[in-house]
């Protein structure tokens, strides 16, 4: 059996660590990979929006499966393509994955659907943006249409912030094409989660809960990044939540698709904020987030194959789906710099002694290989994961890992969880 997983990632590392462990020991390739990819599969020297040539590789070699991990790719297109030629894939198409190629398309789905979510406008021109926040005051939440990697966010302090983010994007051109159109959004209050579903057009099996942490600063403090570490399970996300989840949520969404004619069908990432037990949605993404993906996969229990392929072919049941009671943590570590300008080629050192501490995983994102050694090669460079009997144990475990490997201008949160275990502390 051949699998093919797109991406170059944490996430797709994780993916690919996953899959190689199923009992129907599949044959991996990963297009185009990174050095953690290379140690449980074959790297591809495909680009991600290499779209012909990606298709090209699947017609001569007809996986069984194709896993796309990035947003690009699925926006581009590449599900339609591998679909027409009768390829299974696991990723919605180009349809679908507008939920996350346009924050705009996101908002008025999920208001003709009444899914709970910040009230919204969006703009081309600066001006108005700016006369609109002015109206709403701050703090205020200015973000690019398009994808932007993550960092097209702004939560804006201040109105005098929030016309700065503005004008960068609309003006100053820093997200190019994905920020000739902002939308500003209501700021909501309460706690971040995380939910990721697999759906095969019908069915949605929820997955176990994390919680993220986006900003570069330990306090949830600086810019946004694509995410500096997390942990699963995140315990705001309750029974209760999970129910209004799949009910306010998923399904008005799905609906509403459907009944613009576009049949989802891959996994949707639900970026939630929670207060009172009533779940909002911030933002969807069409495919597995990262570093959640990390500390989610982490705890799935059995083999993963037969619940991807199942999405693919419409036959997805909450059977397919088992969790390892023990939670889990991701600590991110990146390059100086990141999010901003950062270097690349710093040899890693220790990544094996790392991978030696007790029930932890060294997942690579942005590194490669160079003269025989890894090397840091983009803005998030490891995603150190580990399971505990609690979370505490989860993050000594990751931690101790994170202090064993070493690169020059490496940086990390130190309060990973942080939330959760103040939770944990007072008992609530």
């Amino acid at each position: 059996m051949k699998i093919l997983v797109v991406g170059s990632g944490g996430r797709e590392h994780a993916i690919a660590w996953k899959l190689a462990q199923d009992s129907a020991q599949p044959q991996l390739f990963c297009a185009p990979g990174n050095a953690g990819t290379a140690l449980v599969g074959s790297n591809l020297a495909l680009s991600v929006t290499d779209i012909d040539g990606l298709t090209d590789w699947c017609k001569q070699e007809q996986p069984d499966l194709v896993v796309i991990g990035p947003e690009a790719p699925l926006c581009a297109g590449l599900t339609d393509a591998l679909e027409a030629i009768d390829i299974p894939v696991f990723g919605p198409n180009k349809a679908a994955a507008e939920l996350e190629g346009s924050k705009e398309f996101a908002k008025e789905i999920m208001d003709a659907a009444g899914v709970p979510t910040a009230a919204f406008a969006s703009f081309t021109d600066v001006e108005e943006a700016c006369a609109y926040v002015k109206e709403r005051g701050a703090p205020i939440v200015i973000k690019a249409d398009g994808l932007a990697a993550g960092k097209g966010v702004t939560v804006a302090e201040s109105i005098e912030q929030a016309e700065a983010a503005i004008r960068e994007a609309l003006e100053e051109n820093v997200f190019g094409e994905a920020g000739a159109r902002v939308v500003i959004e209501d700021f909501l209050t309460g706690e971040e989660a995380s939910i990721l579903a697999l759906i095969d057009g019908e069915e949605i099996v929820l997955l176990a809960s994390s919680q993220d942490h986006k900003r570069i600063y330990e306090k949830d403090e600086g810019p946004n990044t694509g995410g500096m570490g997390a942990y699963s399970p995140a315990s705001i996300v309750n029974e209760a939540v999970r129910e209004k989840v799949i009910k306010e949520i998923y399904k008005p969404t799905l609906a509403e698709l459907k009944r613009r004619g576009i049949t989802y069908k891959g996994v949707l990432y639900a970026g939630l904020m929670i207060e009172h037990d009533q779940p909002s949605v911030v933002e969807f993404n069409c495919r597995f987030g990262d570093p959640e993906t990390q500390a989610v996969l982490a705890r799935w229990d059995g083999d993963m194959l037969p619940a991807l392929q199942a999405v693919a072919a419409g036959t997805l049941h909450e059977d397919l789906v088992r969790w390892k009671p023990e939670p889990s943590a991701c600590v991110v570590m990146v390059a100086g710099g990141y999010p901003g300008a950062y270097e690349k080629g710093h040899p890693i050192g220790n990544i094996e002694k790392a991978g030696e501490v007790i029930d932890t995983v060294v997942f690579q994102a942005g590194t490669a290989i160079k003269d025989d050694y890894v090397v840091t090669a983009g803005g998030r460079v490891l995603g150190i994961t580990s399971l505990g009997e609690d979370l505490e144990d989860a993050l000594s475990k990751a931690y101790i890992a994170v202090e064993t490997i070493s690169y020059q201008g490496a940086f990390y949160r130190n309060d990973i969880g942080h939330r959760e275990l103040r939770r944990m502390k007072n008992g609530s």
